[in-house]
């Protein structure tokens, strides 16, 4: 599968794959299976619902505010920079941040109409739960898949997925750290361009 494709598939899931709120330590793995099933069917009624592309993109970076742990996934994305950086320019940028997801990724979705996921198990690793699956493409082999869902928070949400050996914590944390590397480290300018990006 192109790289390209790969990342359009990880940006959907990051867009919508995540997990209703739990007491902490409370996920076992059918929780975590249920739940990551029950995401997916809320990201594919936005892709088949015939929205217009940008109230997609809206509808998407919703529901990843909403379910993602996005705090993790922004502060890793951002690197080492994140331990610098002001709580107000943070959660400027972390805004920012879910935008850009929902931008870059909603304007890939049309690609999966028709397409389908089946979760096919889940075990303990370490502080996180696996969930495993195989994603059906029309046109494409099947991929395996894997999200890693914790409630170190104190909510059940995904924090990572990786599918056919792609890390998407990795992948957006190159993507970011080159925008940053750009702007001489300057998180506010980051910022700027985020918004503008995707």
């Amino acid at each position: 599968m192109p790289n390209d494709t790969r990342r359009g598939f990880l940006g959907l899931i990051a867009a919508g794959c995540a997990f209703v709120a739990t007491p902490a330590l409370a996920l076992d793995e059918k929780q975590a299976s249920a739940l990551v099933q029950k995401s997916l069917d809320e990201v594919y009624a936005v892709i088949n619902s015939g929205q217009p592309p940008a109230q997609m993109y809206k509808a998407f970076e919703a529901i990843f505010a909403r379910y993602a742990d996005v705090d993790i996934i922004a502060r890793s994305a951002l690197g080492p920079a994140a331990r610098r950086v002001k709580p107000a320019e943070f959660a400027a940028y972390k805004h920012a941040f879910q935008g850009y997801i929902g931008r870059k990724y909603g304007k890939r979705f049309r690609e999966f109409i028709g397409s389908k996921i089946e979760v096919t198990g889940a075990r303990p690793v370490k502080s996180f739960i696996a969930v495993t699956s195989i994603a059906y493409l029309k046109g494409r082999s099947p991929m395996e898949m894997e999200w890693h869902v914790s409630d170190k928070s104190g909510q059940g949400r995904y924090f990572n997925i990786i599918i056919e050996g792609v890390n998407m914590l990795a992948s957006e944390r190159a993507e970011v750290s080159a925008m940053l590397a750009k702007r001489k480290g300057d998180i506010a300018a980051l910022t700027a361009d985020l918004q503008k990006a995707g």
